[in-house]
């Protein structure tokens, strides 16, 4: 049996990267909040990028609805956690990497401990996980932690990257919290509407509208959403990079209210710029037009 060397193993990142960048890779610590389908494929391209320190967080588990899109899901690992599988494929292809698995989930209690030392957090917790992914970016800005979130959309991915100092999540997306004697049908329906702002945010242009055959997949009452693992693959290729430029201190950082949106299908790139995030009328209008799209489904 082979024994492991860092230095070998990694060595077709030099060129791209230097000996000396390489070594500063190696005592990176990123936080990966979900590792189902975007956090399972930012976790692996990390790792082979040669990241040697994780906190990594996940409370599912694999199943048959998971093998479209997620690195982790096949027969072999149905029913088993994704955190578990994920710690062990990471640990296979860096031995020497340094894991804190936090398997339970993030919550009020451990989030501090989950963001302990870290250089960068990656965003990959579920689309419906509004309240936590507020507060893990909330945290983030007051810690000095820069964010990146980038989601699939359709055949393509967009991403949003928010810089300690710069404009912040909340500033951002403009999510709306319910009035405290709101009724349940109302909590329902600003939650719904509270996920179309987190998509129009993420991905102003919405390219994946003009390709999208079956609207009746998108239902945000049952929690579901349509998803492909080009676009997952594209948005772990792009997030990935923009982690080596923020550790490395080089290339250009395009960050919140500037994103980017890259579309396969489309064959388009396109870089979005909307000053005060969701409150600007671009994408007060596009709220409008993807409720229109996905009305009745949701």
């Amino acid at each position: 049996m082979s024994t492991f060397n860092y230095e070998e193993a990694f060595s077709r990142n030099i060129g791209w990267v230097t000996k000396e960048e390489q070594q500063i890779l190696r005592n990176t610590k990123v936080a990966v909040g979900g590792l189902g389908g975007v956090g399972g494929d930012h976790s692996i391209v990390l790792s082979r990028l040669g990241i040697g320190k994780f906190n990594i967080s996940d409370l599912d588990d694999y199943d048959v609805a998971n093998f479209n899109r997620q690195a982790g899901a096949n027969m072999s690992t149905i029913g088993k956690p994704k955190a578990a599988v994920m710690e062990e494929t990471i640990r296979g292809i860096n031995p020497e990497a340094i894991i804190n698995n936090f398997d339970k989930g993030i919550n009020d209690e451990n989030l501090d401990d989950f963001l302990d030392g870290v250089d960068i957090y990656v965003d990959s917790l579920d689309i419906f996980a509004l309240d936590m992914r507020r507060k893990v970016f909330r945290r983030c800005y007051e810690k000095g932690i820069p964010t990146i979130t980038a989601a699939p959309m359709g055949m393509g991915t967009s991403f949003l990257i928010f810089m300690p100092g710069k404009m912040t999540f909340d500033d951002y997306f403009a999510i709306v919290d319910p009035a405290p004697n709101a009724s349940e049908e109302e909590k329902a329906q600003i939650f719904n509407d509270n996920i179309v702002r987190f998509v129009v945010g993420v991905s102003p242009s919405i390219q994946q509208r003009h390709y999208l055959v079956e609207r009746s997949s998108i239902n945000f009452f049952k929690k579901k959403v349509p998803s492909t693992c080009m676009g997952i693959s594209l948005a772990a290729g792009t997030l990935c990079t923009n982690v080596l430029k923020l550790v490395l201190n080089r290339g250009e950082i395009i960050h919140a209210p500037h994103g980017l949106h890259f579309d396969a299908y489309r064959n388009k790139l396109i870089k979005t710029w909307r000053p005060w995030g969701n409150k600007n009328p671009l994408q007060l209008y596009m709220f409008w037009r993807f409720k229109q799209i996905i009305k009745g489904n949701t």
